[in-house]
């Protein structure tokens, strides 16, 4: 045979050509490989007398096996070692834990066994057999890896029959390669980072990083060395306590442990729901969840154990706790400090206090579903819960100034309670300013105008031209001021002047239309 096994697949697409009538030059030509090492392979296949419908039905594994098979046997020294291969794999996921200090556990049991190099050599053979796509042995609870595969999933609407495609979120820990899938209505920052969020819960902890590949909604600009990270996915990695490191452009072997779970997802999960119809996101994920349990369960090629026991053996302890709750995620604006010592959030049409010393700077509004948060220049200023009441305030007083923290008292039932004070007719005048539609901060204005005139001319005579502009329909400070100036307040309403006409030739009487 070869002395370096090509890939399965070439394999046979080699025998398959040749048994096409295809000359072995032109299978050397299109498959790139070497006249030599077509002969060896189709020699192989004619000594067994194996047919083209044997050879085309026959697994990867399958042919992986009998090409082993077919070598020369393996010495007892060489099979003493490859017994502890897997016990080797499992600890190589451990801090700390080298191949060196390995071969000296081995070699301190058995003198007579393989040297140092030798040892490594051997065990570099075993993982290209149990592992053909890439072997790196990574340590536990360092590296979850994240994708998406290149197929979608669907489901159909129950009433009107629409098919709606589903993006598939697929990831892998490093050491254990346990494995989280699930399907999505998109790729888009909210769908991604919840997809995240949940394999995080899944796997009951937190890794030391998260490998992306350079989607948008992960990666706003990639680079070989210093990729700029999507700033809500930063922000959500930072609320998780871990660290995003992206995997480099156009190097596809950076995420080859996610790749080849890709593949073998297609076979496990894709396959067996071909044929099943699904009507919502959640009810195909739950049948998502049963086949990857499936998955997780089975033991690796060549080994004794699973993904699932590996990851509860050796990685589940390495991972970091999970916070108390979930993440929100956040969304950003801009805004200015008004000389009120407030900030405008359009979404809600809300107002919200900022420290008075930073009136008239341009801040930036962190915001969630419950928080509102204000920074300058990466300095939070505030925080307050999300109110959507519109044109409301919320305000904490220590964010005022002293000579304005009376303004932060105001409120409809404090200007009641003081026009009630001064009389009935103020006091309806009052809550009619209040009730009319405008901006509250100016009808506070208005009220606090017209109730600080009674410190001028008295309680009655507000109370007065409070009657007297009611009876006008005028509500506002102006009114009142004019009234109180002019002494209208003090005029008898009651009291009629009699008006005498002149005695004018021209002017006709009563008479005169009858």
């Amino acid at each position: 045979m070869a002395n370096k096994q090509i890939d399965m697949r070439k394999v046979k697409q080699i025998f398959t050509l040749y048994s096409q009538g295809v000359s072995k030059r032109q299978i050397s030509l299109r498959l790139g490989l070497s006249r030599n090492t077509i002969t060896k392979y189709i020699a192989f296949f004619q000594r067994y007398q194996f047919t083209s419908y044997e050879v085309s039905a026959m697994t990867l594994e399958e042919l992986h096996r009998l090409f082993k098979s077919d070598q020369k046997p393996k010495s007892a020294q060489l099979l003493t070692l490859e017994k502890y291969f897997p016990y080797f794999d499992k600890e190589l996921r451990k801090t700390g834990v080298t191949r060196q200090l390995l071969w000296q556990e081995y070699y301190a049991k058995h003198p007579d066994g393989f040297k140092l190099s030798q040892f490594k050599y051997w065990y570099h053979q075993w993982t290209k057999e149990v592992s053909p796509v890439m072997h790196l042995t990574h340590k536990a609870g360092d590296k979850l890896f994240i994708d998406y595969t290149g197929k979608k999933l669907s489901i159909v609407d129950r009433d009107t029959g629409e098919v709606q495609d589903l993006e598939v979120f697929l990831c892998v820990l490093g050491s254990s390669q346990y494995t989280y899938v699930e399907a999505s209505p998109s790729q888009k920052k909210e769908d991604f980072i919840r997809s995240v969020e949940n394999a995080l819960w899944f796997y009951g902890g937190v890794p030391n990083a998260l490998v992306p590949d350079n989607l948008k909604s992960a990666v706003t600009k990639g680079s070989r060395y210093e990729p700029k990270v999507n700033e809500t996915f930063s922000d959500f990695a930072e609320y998780y306590e871990t660290a995003v490191l992206p995997t480099r452009t156009y190097k596809p072997r950076d995420k080859a442990i996610v790749e080849n779970a890709v593949r073998i997802i297609y076979t496990r999960v894709f396959a067996p729901l071909r044929h099943q119809t699904f009507h919502s996101v959640p009810e195909i994920n739950k049948a998502i969840l049963e086949l990857l349990k499936t998955h997780n369960e089975m033991s690796f090629r060549g080994r004794e154990y699973s993904r699932r026991s590996l990851f509860d053996q050796v990685e589940k302890q390495e991972l970091k706790s999970l916070p108390l709750k979930r993440y929100e995620i956040k969304a950003y604006a801009n805004g200015t400090v008004h000389k009120n010592s407030h900030i405008y959030f359009s979404k809600d049409k809300h107002y919200y206090s900022v420290p008075y010393q930073h009136i008239g700077k341009r801040i930036k509004i962190i915001y969630s579903d419950s928080l509102v948060e204000v920074f300058y220049k990466f300095e939070r200023l505030a925080a307050h819960p999300r109110e959507k009441k519109k044109y409301a305030y919320t305000t904490v007083k220590e964010h005022m100034p002293s000579h304005h923290r009376f303004v932060s008292e105001w409120s409809p039932e404090k200007f009641i309670a003081w026009a009630a004070h001064i009389g009935i007719h103020c006091k309806a005048y009052i809550i009619e300013i209040l009730d009319k539609k405008q901006h509250p901060e100016q009808s506070y204005k208005s009220c606090l105008g017209i109730l600080h005139l009674a410190k001028k001319v008295g309680n009655l005579r507000l109370d007065n031209a409070c009657k007297r502009a009611s009876d006008y329909g005028a509500y506002n400070y102006n009114i009142i001021d004019r009234i109180l100036k002019k002494g209208w307040d003090n005029l008898d309403e009651n009291l009629e002047e009699e008006i005498v006409l002149p005695d004018h030739k021209n002017i006709r009487g009563g008479h005169y239309y009858k």
